[in-house]
């Protein structure tokens, strides 16, 4: 299988994206791969996403002042940063759960391995009821073995629950989603509409002046958002006051953050949303496909509505095929697309074993923060409105066609080996420890100057 190195990885996708060649010169990377335990080359995934988003900013700086800079990004840094949730800790206390309850592995009647992802109470509230099955692992255990795989998987997700049967590398393959998604790109640029060059602020970070609405969830564009806010620009988090949340999500990609609810079910809520965009440079969101366009909010229309609007959108599957629409988190697609297959396959385990960080999340994240970028530079130099297109199914097909780790058995980085990563600062949550920005630039260096802040804490107003 080819192996490219990570510079070539980081190559390729500055050049699918019109990037100026001369800039790969000033990228480079420190350390050696693996750093994470993993077949997959998890690493190269961090340093590849981080190093041009990284140089993303840098190619937008020089834009708004003249200014060349370097980028470098050492990989023991962000293999961190992609376990970043992993090493938050509040107070010092201990790192949080990832996985709440009985959210997990298990096998069915046939033998196929499920997965179930219960960290929302209502996907916990529903799978349980749909098994008949106590918040109790011995008893889901229990009730998921009287089931096959195919009939429970299907009866899961035709019911709006997060779950996943586990499939071989080739039973993927064979899928229509798989042959859907074979030959598309690993992101889309695209201008949508026609609107002047926007001329950038000239002073401060590459993102001064920019302002972002963030209507995103969980990890990938949460990632994208608060990339964006290390590089000066003005972050809201839009959310809905009615929807779950987990808290120590919010902690760990709420960094440089303002923090407001909008119901968009409501008329109020419609003239709020409608105010904020009028005055927005980028609306990222990760709803699944359609979701908030089917509430008015589409590129289409926003690029009507606001001329120059950077308009990104992530989703799980992909944004061809049967399964476009499909809910699904990171681990997710890899249970379902032969990841933990293979993981399993490498470690010699019978059953799954998914990569040591959500992998597919981050990288996807940095990448949207990266599209992001390069449309606003574009935007200022030839003007229009754009839209930005990645997944996290996109993203698998681009980890999986790196090739392999040759060694795989070496311990995950505990808190003494990420120590020269971390950094501390006061929030409303407590005190946090937490991993600094990976990507370093040497004129303008990513920096959180906000604390994430619980959700809805800020008025939706832009600040002056």
């Amino acid at each position: 299988m080819n192996r490219p190195s990570i510079p070539e990885l980081a190559a390729k996708i500055w050049r699918d994206a019109g990037g100026d060649a001369d800039d790969l010169s000033r990228l480079s990377f420190s350390s050696e791969e693996p750093v994470l335990p993993s077949p997959f080359r998890v690493d190269a995934a961090a340093g590849a996403s981080i190093g041009v988003a990284g140089l993303a900013a840098a190619a937008l700086h020089r834009t708004r002042t003249g200014e060349d800079q370097q980028v470098s990004v050492d990989l023991r840094h962000a293999a961190a940063a992609f376990r970043g949730e992993y090493h938050i800790h509040v107070d010092d206390g201990p790192a949080p759960d990832k996985w709440k309850s009985v959210s997990g592995y298990y096998q069915a009647r046939d033998g196929r391995w499920m997965q179930l992802h219960c960290n929302f109470p209502h996907f916990r509230d529903g799978i349980l009821g749909i098994l008949g099955a106590r918040e109790d692992r011995e008893d889901v255990a229990r009730q998921v073995a009287k089931r096959d795989g195919p009939e429970l998987e299907q009866a899961l997700i035709d019911a709006g629950m997060a779950a996943a049967m586990m499939r071989s590398p080739e039973e993927w393959e064979r899928h229509p989603q798989a042959e859907a998604l074979r030959d598309e790109p690993l992101f889309t640029i695209e201008r949508i509409g026609d609107a002047p060059p926007e001329a950038p602020v000239k002073k401060g970070g590459p993102l001064a002046g920019i302002r972002v609405l963030d209507l995103s969830r969980v990890i990938a564009g949460p990632v994208c958002g608060r990339t964006l806010a290390g590089f000066g620009a003005d972050v809201f988090r839009i959310s809905s006051p009615d929807l779950p949340f987990v808290e120590d999500s919010v902690v760990a990609t709420g960094f440089g953050k303002y923090a407001a609810h909008i119901d968009l079910r409501t008329d109020a809520g419609e003239v709020a949303m409608a105010n904020m965009i009028h005055n927005a440079d980028v609306f990222a969101q990760g709803y699944r496909p359609g979701s908030i366009a089917a509430r008015g909010w589409s590129a289409e229309r926003l690029a009507e509505q606001r001329p120059g609007i950077v308009y990104v959108e992530l989703c799980a599957f992909g944004w061809v095929g049967p399964w476009a629409g499909r809910r699904g988190y990171d681990s997710i697609i890899q249970t379902t697309t032969g990841i933990a297959w293979e993981g399993g396959k490498a470690y010699g385990v019978d059953g799954p074993k998914p990569m040591p960080c959500q992998t597919l999340d981050h990288a996807t994240g940095y990448l949207a923060a990266f599209g992001a970028m390069t449309a606003l530079r574009r935007r200022a130099e030839e003007g229009g409105s754009w839209r930005v297109r990645v997944s996290l199914a996109q993203t698998r097909n681009w980890l999986w066609r790196m090739g392999r780790n040759d060694i795989i058995d070496r311990p995950i980085p505990d808190e003494a080996d990420v120590g020269d990563y971390s950094d501390r600062m006061e929030s409303p949550f407590g005190r946090l420890k937490f991993i600094a920005p990976a990507m370093k630039l040497s004129a303008t260096p990513a920096v959180w100057t906000r604390p994430p802040v619980p959700l809805g804490t800020h008025p939706a107003i832009w600040p002056s």
